[in-house]
């Protein structure tokens, strides 16, 4: 079995670039027999919950190293806690690049951490790879050449939600809830763009909280009162499960669309209550390992085996595992198309070379294809609501 998943893993897109055997060449953080990457992500804090991505790539790089590495190098893997705070991010990254001395970071987490480093790692020509957030800024190769995203485009997101309400419900009355930073406004962004001519008019009630702030229970009440039959919760982690909850207390029932940043089954829908949870709306990028069609898909039962052996303690059902399972496989595919030149700036180029990647737990018809020009990696996504244990998915979203 695991002979088969470092084959899988290894072995993605065959069709990309070809690597270079024939000289070594290396910049810091690469070597004969080692590969340094570096990342931060929130083991504590308000965003802990996101933590077990980080664990999962650090038993994903594991199973890796044992099994040879990657062309003969192991990866070493140094995932430092940030806290979600900005500046304790800039420190990390300073620290891993600087003193570390990292070839690359990966899946960095958060947008407002992130941007506290990205002039500082562009400046410094070191590859931030699928940092973990879906802000439109992570796709401008040409002012920012060293920095790639991972999820769908939050604004991309946000126009899809828009265009489905606009087909469900006829006479919408739209409260939004987001977060104060460039994660809430564009995803707020591309909903208003969805929504076309008639947002101003539709939205009637628009608020925000602060990722500091102990709870949102006052900004749900006022929602309400507005009369609104449409709920944008753009919330992020806790405070999705009491937007969720507390809506649910109040006897507000709107059609509550929830970003993909907060759909996570055990992180989210469960504290908030399987009863409160029911019906949300939201878009799916991964098979989820509780939905019976996937039962008996071989790469639901590698994964699982994986998470068996690898992350005993990880919860399987946790959508956040997924989503670092795959955020490693495509790293490993980065890194294996490199071959002997693990100069960053080659790095990049094979990062903006991926052709038709089709990773094993992402949803069938969802490939992965970057260039030069355009760094969006994942570009697709399905739309799914919520029946009280697992997401049922209802339509496909428009490609890009």
């Amino acid at each position: 079995m695991f002979k088969r998943v470092i084959v899988v893993c290894l072995g993605l897109a065959t069709a990309s670039a070809s690597p270079a055997f024939a000289q070594k060449k290396y910049d810091t953080g690469a070597s004969d027999t080692e590969i340094k990457i570096g990342q931060t992500m929130p083991y504590s804090g308000p965003l802990s919950s996101y933590s077990t991505i980080g664990k999962i790539e650090a038993a994903y790089f594991r199973m890796v190293n044992e099994s040879g590495g990657i062309n003969g190098r192991k990866i070493t893997f140094l995932s430092e806690d940030d806290g979600y705070s900005p500046p304790k991010t800039v420190e990390q990254i300073r620290k891993l690049v600087e003193g570390n001395e990292v070839l690359a970071t990966f899946n960095t987490m958060g947008t407002p951490t992130n941007s506290a480093i990205h002039k500082y790692m562009n400046a410094k020509k070191v590859p931030m790879l699928f940092v973990a957030t879906g802000a439109s800024k992570w796709n401008d190769p040409k002012e920012f050449p060293w920095t790639m995203g991972w999820p769908e485009s939050y604004k991309k997101e946000g126009m899809e939600f828009a265009i489905y309400l606009r087909r469900q419900v006829a006479n919408p009355r739209i409260a939004i809830l987001s977060q104060n930073d460039d994660l809430g406004k564009d995803f707020v962004a591309g909903f208003r763009e969805g929504l076309g001519a008639d947002a101003d008019k539709l939205i009637v009630k628009e608020l925000t909280y602060q990722p500091s702030d102990p709870t949102i229970d006052s900004q749900i009440v006022s929602l309400k009162a507005s009369g609104a039959n449409v709920f944008f919760d753009v919330a992020v982690s806790k405070f999705a499960a009491q937007a969720i909850r507390k809506s649910y207390e109040i006897e507000w029932h709107p059609l509550h669309l929830l970003i993909s940043n907060s759909n996570s089954i055990s992180g989210t829908m469960v504290i908030a209550g399987a009863e409160a949870s029911k019906g949300i709306v939201s878009t799916l990028t991964y098979k989820d390992v509780n939905d019976d069609q996937w039962r008996s898909d071989p790469s639901v039962a590698e994964y699982l085996s994986f998470m068996k052996r690898y992350y005993p303690e990880g919860n399987i059902a946790d959508s956040f595992n997924v989503y670092g399972y795959s955020a490693a496989q495509l790293l490993v595919q980065v890194l294996k198309q490199c071959g002997d030149d693990l100069r960053r700036a080659n790095v990049m180029r094979q990062a903006a070379n991926l052709r038709d990647v089709r990773l094993p737990m992402l949803l069938p018809g969802i490939v992965i294809n970057t260039s030069a020009e355009d760094y969006a990696v994942l570009a697709q996504s399905r739309l799914a609501r919520f029946d009280g244990e697992r997401w049922v998915l209802i339509e496909s979203s428009a490609e890009k």
